[in-house]
């Protein structure tokens, strides 16, 4: 298998799939976690509650596979909220504890950011240098359905940034590892051009490598 979509109970799984399966990528379903760790590239995919995820995940034992596939830089990409499960900490009904590959909380909009959920189209600012944005130019529009965020990641890991009642994080990246606080598989051209500069990592079309210090 090329990549491994992690069915651990809690994500939004076929959409994902489809969209690979829409540009020409090998994507697979799978809640195997020895298949996950013979894929080329893995994804992340998550929605509902942080805690919630976070238990059905280690009790999968994809989690071990995931740690596998970072440990040795294999393109990885967390959406949504599977993007929230890398931080260090997320303040969703309670405080608790993700798999701390960016040291960063997740926390709710503040009040003062409007209507929450954060729902709907919204422009993200990318950095030009990320593998999971070549050719894209501008600030493309993606899809976002969240009511808690990360504002406190370094630059130095920072991937792209929007805003809504302040600037909060788009997206991470650190690696071959990424995430996305969007949908690409839901955002139209702009995400599938992200999907497939991530498939073209897990197939080698693109350099991977380990991400030098941004200047902040």
């Amino acid at each position: 298998m090329s990549i491994a979509i992690l069915d651990y109970g809690c994500g939004n799984l076929r959409s994902v799939a489809k969209a690979f399966e829409h540009i020409g990528a090998r994507a697979e379903i799978t809640d195997d976690p020895e298949k996950a760790r013979g894929a080329d590239g893995i994804v992340l995919p998550g929605v509902g509650a942080f805690s919630h995820a976070m238990r059905l995940l280690n009790q999968s034992g994809l989690d071990a596979a995931l740690r596998h596939a970072i440990a040795a830089n294999k393109p990885t990409l967390g959406i949504c909220l599977g993007m929230q499960m890398l931080m260090a900490q997320s303040e969703e009904d309670g405080v608790y504890d993700g798999l701390a590959f960016f040291p960063a909380r997740v926390t709710r909009f503040p009040a003062s950011s409007g209507k929450v959920p954060h729902m709907g189209w919204n422009s993200i600012e990318p950095r030009a240098d990320v593998p999971l944005f070549y050719g894209l130019t501008g600030a493309p529009y993606v899809y976002f359905v969240h009511s808690y965020r990360v504002a406190d990641v370094s630059c130095e890991w920072t991937a792209a940034t929007a805003r809504y009642g302040g600037e909060f994080t788009a997206a991470v990246w650190r690696g071959n590892l990424f995430g996305t606080q969007f949908h690409p598989e839901k955002s139209g051209e702009a995400g599938l051009a992200m999907l497939r500069n991530f498939a073209a990592l897990t197939r080698g079309d693109q350099p991977t490598y380990e991400k030098e210090r941004a200047v902040c």
